[in-house]
């Protein structure tokens, strides 16, 4: 006889997501819910059965490029897979860009596109990467009211028709390096009445996009980030050549290898400027702060879809005389991976929450702080969990977690690209310092904290209360401290601790909005699964900074140099 296993199953991802239904219900009017649910519920019945399909059966396609015709000339054509050509209608049939511009349902418009994406995301292998760029150019070009560049792109970026509809590229990594932006070599040349680009993208991640927003230094600018600008690029003209880009050559990468990233050469491609001259870096913002948010939102839906995966098989695997869903350890460990995607979840939608109203209009200058710590908190928190969330998901399944053809080893190298797109986790924590030290950020977190815990009656909950408003002040007196130690010393010391304080900040936080939506699933759902994620997730560790080292210690460790007597 055989040896066999049972591979996991989905069934609706939206019925079966009760931290998705759950949070829903407490945060949306039951009118809103009632008109938008058909849509979720069919993306829902998507997600778990016919896309999901597809992308087992896609598992061994990729990205093609065909540089020449048989002709000899040069065509630079790039084809995606069947998961992504049906990927792209579905997203434009179900509003994932258009939604949060049509603002039909006010400041929860952004609650409603999420929504939408946390379904879709898992099933589509990162086509939310051109998604993300295409909202962020959106946001962008409405944010600095170039209204022939509007005209031309946002009606088309925000449609609910496939064939109306084009996606959008963010080009601004060169060979340079990714980070440190002022360092581009993309130059930009006067034309007659128009701009042309020379120069190299190192990492173009949405390449089969009808436009790009892109920098590039005008001739005569000085060096540095201010000496950039950011430009609007049609990729093919009329005639649907692309307008001198080459393309070199698809990157070979880790993971999102479903995503056709590119090194490109620009060799005169026409350009229109989107704002000023100079100052793209802080021109480009908008577009960084909505793909932080997508980037957030698609590692919550990866955790989501590892812990689905990884509750289905343990129901069907049978080892030493019964399935793993009745093995003590093993319950213990995917309970662990449910807590830190529950928090996870709680975090992601807080940013939401406040980006749906920031566009409304109606933050108070308390919570437009908020929003401007959380953007890069949010980010790399929950990049860092959804790697440890993979990596343990697909070890859960033994030996078929590390088996290609099971797809499963997929979930772990696209989490992996999450920590970094959008800016590295240490990148991000000197964001959060930058934000701290704009003014009232911390407080306005602190008081946000204290205002969550404050609902908790259960005396569990308000426990778990009292433990994340004391990581978060042990992590704003931090920060506090070193600021005012004068000359280097302190902000080295800072520097170095960036991480846990922008870590400790991050799960703090996650920890009281855990617990604020457990007190409402205990008073309106009479659930504690809420409470016991949020108890789950404290004991996994939240206050970071009682590990801190000292400099001369990182120093000798990192360098391998000998520690000063």
């Amino acid at each position: 006889m055989g040896f066999h296993q049972t591979p996991p199953s989905l069934g609706n991802q939206y019925h079966d997501d009760r931290v998705l239904r759950s949070y829903l219900r407490r945060t949306l009017p039951s009118e809103m819910l009632a008109e938008i649910e058909a849509e979720l519920e069919a993306l829902g019945a998507l997600a778990g059965g016919s896309l999901y399909e597809l992308q087992l059966s896609d598992r061994t396609r990729e990205p093609t490029l065909t540089q020449w015709d048989a002709w000899g000339h040069r065509i630079d054509r790039i084809e995606v897979t069947p998961l992504w050509q049906r990927a792209a209608t579905l997203a434009s049939e179900y509003g994932l860009i258009g939604v949060p511009y049509a603002r039909k349902h006010g400041a929860l418009s952004r609650v409603d596109q999420f929504a939408r994406v946390h379904l879709f995301h898992p099933s589509t292998d990162v086509y939310t990467c051109p998604l993300a760029m295409t909202d962020g150019a959106t946001k962008t070009l409405l944010a600095h009211g170039n209204e022939a560049l509007i005209a031309r792109a946002v009606e088309r970026l925000t449609s609910r028709d496939p064939h109306h509809a084009w996606t959008s590229g963010q080009w601004m990594t060169e060979r340079t390096g990714g980070s440190d932006v002022g360092l581009s070599e993309t130059v930009a040349r006067r034309d007659g009445d128009q701009w042309r680009l020379y120069g190299t993208k190192w990492f173009t991640s949405a390449t089969t996009s009808q436009m790009a927003l892109t920098l590039a230094r005008p001739e005569g600018n000085p060096a540095g980030g201010r000496g950039l600008a950011l430009f609007f690029v049609e990729t093919r003209d009329a005639q649907g050549r692309l307008q001198n880009i080459q393309v070199n050559r698809l990157k070979d990468k880790l993971g999102t290898r479903k995503v056709p990233t590119a090194e490109l050469t620009l060799d005169g491609t026409p350009a229109v400027a989107v704002a000023a001259l100079q100052d793209g870096t802080r021109a480009i913002a908008p577009m960084l702060n909505i793909t932080r948010t997508w980037n957030a939102v698609c590692a919550t839906s990866g955790m989501r879809r590892a812990v689905a995966l990884a509750r289905s098989f343990a129901a069907r695997r049978v080892a030493f005389g019964a399935p793993l869903s009745e093995k003590p350890l093993h319950l213990d460990t995917l309970a662990g991976l449910a807590a830190e995607a529950e928090a996870g979840f709680h975090l992601t939608f807080r940013a939401v929450e406040l980006l749906g109203k920031e566009e409304a209009k109606t933050l108070t200058p308390q919570e437009e702080a908020l929003l401007r710590l959380l953007t890069p908190i949010v980010k790399l928190t929950t990049g860092k969990m959804a790697v440890q969330v993979a990596s343990e998901a697909i070890e859960s399944f033994g030996g078929a977690g590390y088996v290609e053809d099971t797809g499963l080893p997929t979930l772990l190298r696209d989490a992996q690209v999450l920590p970094i797109w959008e800016g590295t986790t240490n990148v991000l924590s000197l964001d959060t310092l930058r934000a701290i030290g704009r003014g009232d950020a911390l407080t306005a977190l602190v008081d946000d904290v204290n205002a969550l815990v404050s609902t908790a009656r259960d005396p569990r909950l308000a426990a778990l209360g009292r433990l994340s408003l004391a990581a978060v002040d042990h992590a704003a007196d931090s920060a506090r401290t070193h600021f005012t130690i004068p000359g280097g010393e302190g902000l080295a010391m800072l520097e170095a601790d960036a991480r846990r304080i922008a870590l400790t900040l991050g799960r703090g936080y996650a920890l009281a909005l855990t617990v604020r939506h457990a007190q409402w699933s205990l008073d309106h759902e009479h659930d504690p699964r809420s409470t016991l994620a949020a108890a789950r997730f404290a004991r996994h560790g939240i206050d970071l900074l009682d590990l801190a080292p000292s400099l001369d210690e990182n120093r000798a460790l990192a360098l391998d140099a000998p520690l000063a007597p």
